[in-house]
């Protein structure tokens, strides 16, 4: 089974979804799961993870909605708000949404860069692994330097950091962003998503090459075993469409075995959110 392990889906709402500015306008309408499902077919993928865009619980409700309408969508991730002081309750509730994976917070657009080290923060984290759940680690690469800390804390819960943890490929800086990176990949406990490159490059003037050298610290730090595809569709076409940025990975890991590649494209997805 072949996996995309990261697309979003979305009503458009000009006020909620304002981190949409003028400049992403291609992306300023709805995304629903009739446009991406031959999109998929196209690039033979079987199934897709559909991860929060909005930090609310009814986004939950809409995105487990769309799941148990279309079974291509093997996956959730939502979002909850982990600080509260109920949250074993929500986690409780939420366990009865066998397609409920697992949950994000925009870490990233956090005032305080190391929020995922607060003692509220951390509490809710420890609670996931009761009820199956995993984390997804949305952060900008000025926020690697807390993961290893944080990761270590609870070594039992199965992180993955998404989009690559966003280097600056447009500016093809690499240094710190590649030395963080093999820190934190020599944990057991996190994986890593191939995805969200497209939008981190320049959008107009990207080449695939430019792509290379992070695909090469990935790779060769996290190993196969633990990075899978993702496409971040809609949000890549600010930048590619959907073709043109899976093309990118198709040809970086066609120098891998055959298993090997079914192992990225799909098996670490299937196992990372439990798939049945």
């Amino acid at each position: 089974m072949r996996i995309d392990a990261h697309q979003h889906f979305w009503i458009f709402d000009p006020v909620r979804d304002n981190w949409i500015n003028d400049d992403m306008e291609a992306i300023q309408r709805d995304f629903l799961p009739a446009d991406l499902k031959p999109i998929l077919q196209q690039n033979n993928i079987d199934g897709c993870i559909a991860v929060q865009a909005d930090q609310s619980e009814m986004q939950n409700s809409f995105l487990l909605e769309l799941a148990s309408e279309n079974d291509f969508i093997k996956g959730v991730v939502g979002w909850v708000d982990l600080r509260a002081k109920n949250i074993e309750e929500r986690l409780d509730y939420y366990s009865q949404f066998s397609n409920l994976k697992g949950f994000r917070h925009v870490l990233q657009g956090e005032e305080d860069r190391a929020l995922m080290l607060k003692p509220e923060f951390m509490n809710g984290i420890s609670k996931l692994k009761k009820y199956g759940f995993t984390y997804d680690i949305l952060i900008y690469t000025d926020q690697l330097q807390y993961v290893p800390e944080f990761a270590n804390a609870f070594p039992d819960q199965k992180f993955v950091i998404d989009h690559i943890a966003k280097p600056d490929i447009k500016n093809h800086k690499i240094g710190d962003w590649a030395k963080q990176m093999r820190a934190i990949a020599e944990l057991d406990n996190v994986w890593c998503k191939v995805s969200g490159m497209v939008t981190e490059a320049d959008w107009k003037n990207w080449k695939p090459e430019d792509f290379e050298p992070y695909l090469d610290v990935v790779f060769e730090a996290f190993g196969v075993e633990k990075v899978m595809f993702g496409s971040d569709w809609p949000v890549c076409q600010v930048a590619a469409n959907y073709s043109a940025m899976a093309d990118i990975v198709k040809q970086y890991t066609s120098t891998l075995s055959l298993s090997e590649q079914s192992v990225f494209w799909g098996e670490n997805a299937v196992n990372f959110y439990n798939i049945q």
